[in-house]
C-alpha cells in the first residue's frame, strides 16, 4: 500500500470499502487515507454511506451495491493541494507543444468507526 493513500495495516479487525470520488478505499479503525476534497470543515465529522463491503472477525458482508446500514465515520484532519502533474502535448514535425499543470484539491481523513 502507498504510504501517501493510507498507512500498511495488521490488525484483524473490521474491514470496510468505501467508494468516495469515483475511488474506492479498503478502510480500518485508525487508518489514515487521503481523498478527493470533501466539503465538511477541517476538524468536523464526514459519514460514508456508500459502503460496498464489511468484512473481518470472521464474517463478511457484501453489498448489491452497498451494504444497507453500514456505514463509516472519520474525522477530517486538513484540506490540502497534492503535487503538481504536468502534462505535455506535442507532435511532432507540426511545432505542435502544449504544457500544463493541475493540483488536486484533496482532504486527510481519519477513520473513527465502522458500523454494520
Amino acid at each position: 500500500m502507498s504510504e501517501q493513500n493510507q498507512t500498511a495495516t495488521t490488525a484483524s479487525g473490521p474491514y470496510a470499502i468505501i467508494e468516495t470520488g469515483g475511488k474506492q478505499y479498503r478502510v480500518q479503525e485508525g487508518d489514515r487515507i487521503t481523498v478527493e476534497r470533501l466539503t465538511t470543515e477541517a476538524g468536523g465529522e464526514v459519514t460514508f454511506d456508500r459502503v460496498l463491503m464489511v468484512g473481518g472477525s470472521g464474517t463478511t458482508k457484501i453489498g448489491t451495491p452497498v451494504v444497507d446500514g453500514a456505514s463509516v465515520t472519520a474525522r477530517v484532519d486538513e484540506h490540502m493541494r497534492g503535487e503538481k502533474l504536468v502534462i505535455f502535448k506535442f507532435k511532432p514535425k507540426k511545432r505542435y507543444r502544449r504544457r500544463t499543470g493541475h493540483r488536486q484539491e484533496l482532504t486527510k481523513l481519519t477513520i473513527t468507526g465502522i458500523a454494520g
